[in-house]
């Protein structure tokens, strides 16, 4: 409702311009019992339904940072959204409105949960399941160093690598899917996996399909062999690393900046006298805390 209270609701702007399209992305949605409640990412998982799946076994559900429902299924939903409003625009020449709500794009991102639950996916606990932490062979292991390996051999091919990386014998252990036997056998790699370090099992596993691999963090991320390669991460004019622009196009890739971040505030004034507004008016919404101004110091 805060568009509205400033006369720029959906309606009145769709008058003006029958072919914009409006974008609302809000956490519960433009209707509903909660339309007009606040909440964060964890409420807005929470009531999708996805965060009762996500932790491990006897532990309290936990949420993935604020990545599920703000960026994923938020930000890029309702980008989505555009994308495919702006497409039906060529055939209609018609706008519309986007109701872009995080609860319900993180739970259509969650469709593979809900469709595969019949498929033994996830028919037991949280935590006990295939890809929950619940498996041995998709698990991450600590190493002799404390640092982690993370472990994803599914497929009976990928697996069997797996067992051989680690220098066990299939024959003498139990049957990868014999799920009354996970706990005891994700206690057994978690020894041998304490056993190395990460540089060392990375030896070992490296130019393998076990599907294992490091745990990086972001200090050694930008630095790893195959993001090097890749141009992955980039480094801006103040040395600060950041992931390159995603997907890359063919044809018109993306082209990051350099630069580092503006400072907030600190393009405030350029923007607003490019828009028409004095100095004085300028000074006035500062000195009323409507905008902040933030300009960086010269280095001398």
């Amino acid at each position: 409702g805060v568009m509205e209270k400033l006369g720029l609701g959906p309606e009145v702007l769709l008058q003006e311009n029958p072919r914009l399209i409006y974008a609302r992305l809000t956490g519960f949605g433009q209707t509903g019992k909660y339309a007009k409640s606040a909440g964060h990412d964890i409420n807005y998982l929470a009531l999708s339904g996805v965060l009762s799946l996500l932790g491990r076994k006897d532990e309290n559900p936990y949420p993935p940072l604020n990545l599920l429902a703000d960026f994923a299924g938020g930000g890029v939903m309702c980008a989505m959204g555009i994308v495919i409003a702006l497409y039906e625009r060529t055939i209609s020449g018609r706008g519309q409105i986007i109701d872009a709500s995080m609860v319900k794009g993180a739970a259509y991102l969650s469709s593979f949960l809900w469709k595969s639950q019949n498929l033994g996916f996830w028919s037991r606990p949280r935590g006990e399941n295939l890809l929950d932490s619940g498996a041995p062979f998709y698990e991450v292991y600590r190493t002799s160093d404390g640092k982690f390996m993370a472990v994803g051999a599914l497929e009976p091919q990928f697996y069997m690598q797996f067992i051989k990386g680690l220098g066990l014998d299939s024959d003498e252990l139990p049957a990868q899917m014999s799920l009354s036997d996970w706990p005891k056998m994700k206690k057994k790699f978690a020894s041998i996996f304490a056993q190395k370090t990460q540089a060392e099992w990375c030896t070992i596993f490296d130019g393998t399909d076990a599907c294992v691999t490091p745990v990086l963090s972001l200090d050694d991320v930008a630095s790893h062999q195959h993001n090097k390669q890749r141009s992955s991460f980039i480094k801006n004019d103040e040395g600060e690393i950041s992931p390159r622009p995603a997907p890359l196009l063919s044809r018109t890739p993306a082209v990051p900046s350099c630069k580092r971040d503006p400072f907030i505030g600190e393009h405030t004034e350029e923007i607003l006298l490019e828009y028409g507004f004095t100095k004085e008016e300028i000074a006035k919404l500062h000195s009323d805390e409507v905008i902040e101004l933030s300009k960086p110091k010269a280095n001398l």
